[in-house]
């Protein structure tokens, strides 16, 4: 049975929500994606706007996994970057460093484009404040800085200093940050249904509340749900934690970890400046983090505590609640009006996941919680190989992964085990 969104900041302020209808027919089409998240919306829209025939068939809603549950922060800080460069020196040499360099900014652009071309209220606002959770953290901001301005970054980068961290958020807790203009926060329903729509009209077709039951793949694959079945030249798997499909091929690659948020009562407009005078969001520098920003309408959006046992926890708000009082005090006993957790797709060496599991049926997936961004950078490489420009999605097809060979369960056990140890570390550094 399909499911109805979940009861989160982002799904009560939806600001057109969708109503497309169950797949009931028997179509023919270019390409079907299997999931209305970003990576399959953004994927559609690529394709709708080079011409090729596409239909999305989603579960529940467009937006409904974790696209739908996620902390809204679209930044630079591209998951698995070190492993990726490594990997990528033995496939193209000294051009590992640029490529990645580009690639933490691509998924920026591709939406700032689309929120402008196609006009889609979102709340996009820039700025983002990475913060120093010890002394010792500066030192990687300081690298990261002075990275970004051998890039010509250096108008858009400022280190931030313990006695400056007053002046964009009002905490005792951090020793200092970094400030970084080019990065952003917005509404991510709001986005991805306005690129469904983009995509629509551009003579994409959607299906809502449309489960797939199978795939036969034949000399033309087959999407098959309950009630329809859409044949198609190719086919892109895009459920990412969410879906089932192909778990042959895709067992042990990617785990799920429950990603909790939640967001405040709506705040006074003299709190809320108080809270965050620049209206910046958030992340602190440790291994398993904090992250929040403020909502369009003053509230404190507030996330963290990841787990990664695979499953949901039982009272978020109460589990988030004393991070949220140590960050600020001021919100001491504050309501909490909305708590919901999702589900990220974490992948051992954290390299996004690109690949085939037959000759004309592809999938996408493992951005391990930073997926905003990437799943655009993704969309569009994934476009493009479908269409048969295969250089960037060789690059990461040609991947090495570490596939755990046991069951998802003692997967996730794992997967908690090795986070346990990183919070271990980070207590004696």
């Amino acid at each position: 049975m399909p499911e109805q969104r979940c009861d989160s900041y982002y799904n009560a302020t939806i600001k057109d929500e969708t109503n497309y209808p169950r797949l009931e027919e028997e179509l023919r089409v270019d390409v079907v994606i299997i999931g209305g998240g970003f990576t399959g919306v953004a994927t559609a829209l690529e394709l709708a706007e080079k011409g090729i025939k596409v239909a999305i068939v989603e579960a529940n809603k467009i937006g409904w996994g974790a696209t739908g549950r996620n902390g809204g922060q679209v930044t630079g800080s591209l998951s698995g970057d070190s492993a990726m460069t490594k990997q990528l020196r033995n496939q193209i040499g000294q051009e590992a460093e640029e490529f990645v360099w580009d690639l933490r900014w691509r998924g920026h652009e591709i939406i700032k484009q689309r929120v402008a071309k196609y006009d889609i209220d979102c709340d996009l606002k820039f700025g983002h404040l990475h913060t120093a959770y010890k002394p010792a953290h500066m030192a990687e901001m300081q690298k990261t800085y002075d990275e970004g301005v051998k890039r010509g970054m250096g108008d858009e980068l400022q280190l931030v200093s313990k006695t400056d961290i007053p002046k964009y958020l009002e905490t005792p807790l951090y020793h200092g940050g970094l400030l970084n203009k080019r990065n952003m926060h917005l509404h991510s329903v709001n986005l991805c249904i306005g690129e469904a729509r983009a995509a629509h009209r551009l003579g994409a077709v959607i299906f809502e509340n449309s489960a797939v039951i199978d795939i036969s793949d034949g000399v033309l694959p087959v999407v098959k749900t309950q009630y329809g079945s859409i044949t198609a030249n190719s086919v892109l798997l895009a459920g990412n934690a969410y879906h089932k499909l192909a778990r042959k091929k895709l067992k042990g690659m990617l785990f799920p970890a429950s990603l909790g948020n939640c967001a405040t009562v709506k705040l006074s407009p003299d709190v809320a400046k108080a809270l965050n005078p620049h209206d910046v969001a958030v992340y602190d520098s440790r291994f398993v983090l904090d992250y929040f920003r403020m909502t369009a309408d003053n509230r404190l959006m507030f996330g963290g505590g990841t787990n990664y046992s695979g499953r949901d926890s039982n009272d978020l708000a109460s589990e988030l609640r004393p991070a949220i009082e140590r960050t600020f005090p001021r919100l001491k006993g504050v309501d909490i009006e909305f708590q919901w957790t999702g589900m990220a797709g974490i992948v051992v060496n954290r390299i996004p996941q690109l690949g085939k599991v037959s000759s004309n049926v592809f999938y996408c997936q493992g951005y391990s919680g930073h997926g905003v961004a990437t799943s655009h950078i993704m969309g569009e490489i994934m476009a493009n190989a479908i269409i048969g420009q295969l250089t960037e999605f060789d690059l990461f097809a040609n991947m090495k992964h570490i596939r755990i060979p046991m069951n998802d369960w003692f997967g996730n056990q794992a997967m908690a085990l090795g986070m346990t140890y990183y919070r271990m570390l980070e207590h004696f550094k």
